[in-house]
This record gives structure tokens, sequence and C-alpha cells, in this order.
């Protein structure tokens, strides 16, 4: 194999795909990306196993060819290496040379024949919708995806396509988020998958604010088409939770605030809570909304925040970083907190939309 390429021709597809390449694997191929040179194309590959990335871009391809090198120390030559440099990549015996103007890298390599990568996936359907949505759609959700539960399925998040609607849930048990877009036309048949959270995490890093995105959905894989990269993530294989019962139906006590003036006294409250249980007391009375914290210090905060309120007095604990978390995704002037009593869950929107929802699971303080 023999390429020419400038510096920045490389270095783009590299940085596309090095997320998912670790230096210390249990399969030493897995530290290295794959480089394929044909017709004028190089495509480099990066895969954990779990998750694999192809990014796609031009060179000179002086020999057809395939081989695989270590991608952390390629990446770091290729950041090395001065801007607009003209790059020669080629291969001898079991290694690979990298020149560039007067430096000169010799790399070992693995045999393009050892590196596992997925073929077809069998997609059942693929939706195409704007990067910009589908992006929307993660950066609203992601946050509320479980770290290392032992109820696998939680660690990822959930897909859902049905009618004319994609939909994203995500939930660690505590708090769940949910979110959706409508779709120009009605998939073919209802489909839920569990995307894990790595793979939601590397998606979300790949998609940019145009374009369109090709979502291909299988029974074991999803793949999507982002321009020139492609990303393939295994699926959980798991029941997620039926959300729609999570979710409260109609919550009769609605306090309607300015979302920034709330955001600002959960923030100066939260100073005094617990470090640990991050306990917040909120008290809704007419037209104003108290909260309280303390700490085993017995140190303590109250904050007072004017809201639109007419129900009668109830008084109710939370988290406060999942409050925050759910307030930061919001992106209206105004948030509406939906109520039912002070041992239910509460159902934080904006006023006028159901597109996004959060629950929040009260705690005892």
């Amino acid at each position: 194999m023999k390429l020419t390429a400038t510096r920045e021709q490389i270095l783009s597809p590299l940085q596309s795909v090095i997320g998912v390449v670790e230096r210390r694997q249990t399969m030493p191929v897995l530290s290295n990306v794959l480089l394929v040179a044909r017709n004028n194309r190089l495509s480099i590959t990066g895969t954990d196993l779990e998750v694999e990335l192809v990014a796609t871009g031009d060179a000179q391809v002086v020999q057809a060819g395939d081989v695989t090198v270590p991608g952390r120390k390629l990446l770091d030559i290729f950041r090395a290496l001065p801007e607009g440099t003209q790059v020669t990549v080629s291969t001898e015996a079991d290694r690979v040379t990298v020149k560039g103007g007067k430096s000169r890298f010799t790399l070992s390599s693995l045999p393009a024949a050892e590196f596992p990568v997925v073929d077809e996936i069998n997609a059942q359907q693929t939706i195409t919708i704007s990067q910009a949505d589908f992006r929307r759609l993660i950066d609203k959700t992601h946050f509320s995806m479980a770290q290392q539960d032992v109820r696998y399925y939680l660690n990822g998040m959930l897909l859902e396509a049905e009618g004319k609607f994609l939909r994203a849930v995500a939930t660690d048990g505590h708090r769940l988020a949910m979110c959706e877009i409508g779709l120009e036309t009605a998939v073919k048949a209802k489909q839920q998958v569990i995307v894990p959270r790595k793979g939601v995490l590397e998606l979300q890093r790949c998609l940019g604010a145009e374009g369109t995105i090709d979502l291909a959905i299988g029974t074991n894989h999803v793949r999507a088409q982002i321009g020139d990269i492609r990303f393939t993530s295994k699926l959980i294989d798991g029941r997620f939770p039926e959300y729609g019962r999570v979710i409260p139906a109609n919550p009769n006590k609605i306090i309607d605030a300015d979302r920034e003036t709330l955001r600002h006294a959960l923030q100066r409250t939260a100073i005094l809570s617990n470090e640990k249980y991050r306990g917040i007391r909120l008290q809704a009375r007419p037209e104003v909304l108290t909260l309280q914290a303390h700490n085993p210090e017995q140190e303590e905060a109250e904050d007072q925040v004017e809201v639109q309120y007419s129900s009668e007095e109830v008084e109710i604990g939370f988290n406060v970083t999942y409050l925050l978390d759910a307030l930061a995704a919001i992106d209206t002037d105004r948030v509406q907190i939906g109520l039912t009593d002070s041992n239910s869950s509460c159902l934080i929107t904006s006023p006028g939309t159901t597109a996004t929802k959060y629950v929040v699971m009260p705690m005892r303080l």
C-alpha cells in the first residue's frame, strides 16, 4: 500500500474514529486503526467490538492495499506535523512508514485480516433525518442514562420509531428524560432498540449542525451514515422499562417559573445540601416557591422564587442535581413543574409543548 495526502486529509478522519480506540486492549489489534486505500479514497476504521467508526477521505492512492497501525501513535504523529504538510504513507513487510517534510516515522503493523469489522447489519428500516434534529434528541436526554448499573438495559438509550415520530428515552431509575421529533414520512413498523451508552456518546460527537443522517436500525446493530463517517453500534439485548407508566399523566399542581431564576436559586441553595445525597426541599405556596437545604454540619440554606402557582400548599424533596440537569436541557424562558402530591414524581416540561419531558422521583429528607 502507498498513498500521498495532506496532513489534514488524514488527520480529520483519524480524529473522527479515535474515540473508540484504546491504547491498552485485550486484543492488540483493537489498539490499531484499519487503513484501506482504494480508488483515491482512504478509509480509516476504529472499533472496540461494541462501537465501530469508519471515516473516509480523499487521498492519492499510488498502490491500493490495507493495513492496521497503532491508532493513538498515528494520531500523535499527524497532530505534531506542521499544517499543510504533504505526507506519504507506505507499507513494507510488517512496517508502515510515514514521511512528511523532513520527518520520517516507522510504525509496527498487524495484518488487516485480523481486524474485526461489521459487514451488513440486516437493517429492518432506514430513517433519514437532519443531524440537528437527531443531535437535539441526544442532547436533551443523554444525561439521564445510567452508568454501570446492574440493570444493563439502563446503561444506554432507548430509540423508538413509531408512526411519524422518533423518540429517545433515557433513565437511571431515579429520573427519566424523553424527547421526540417528527418525521416527514411514517415508519414501516414500530421499533424499539437500546443503544449502549458509549455508542450514544460517540454518535453525539459525530453529529454536526448541518446535513442529514441515515439511521439504519437492525435487530442486533444500529448504523448511521453521517457525511463521510459511518457509525455502527451493537444494541443492548434487553427489555427497556415501560416509560409511559413512569411519566405522570395529569399532575394537578403546576408551578410555572422563570427558568433562569429558578436555576440560579437551586444552585445557591445546593451549596449547603448534603454532598452525598444532594437533597433539597421544595415548598410550594400560592405565588411563591421556597427552597431549603441542610447538611450534616447543621448548616442551612433557604431561597425564595416568585412563581405562578394557585393550588394548595405542597412540600416535597428532590435530588437537586437531577432538577438542574433537566432545567439546563430546557431551552425556553419559562418552565413548568407538575406535582401530584408530596410522594409522587414531578414532571418538568416547557409550557405549551410535550415534545420533551423530564421526570424526577422524590426523595425523603
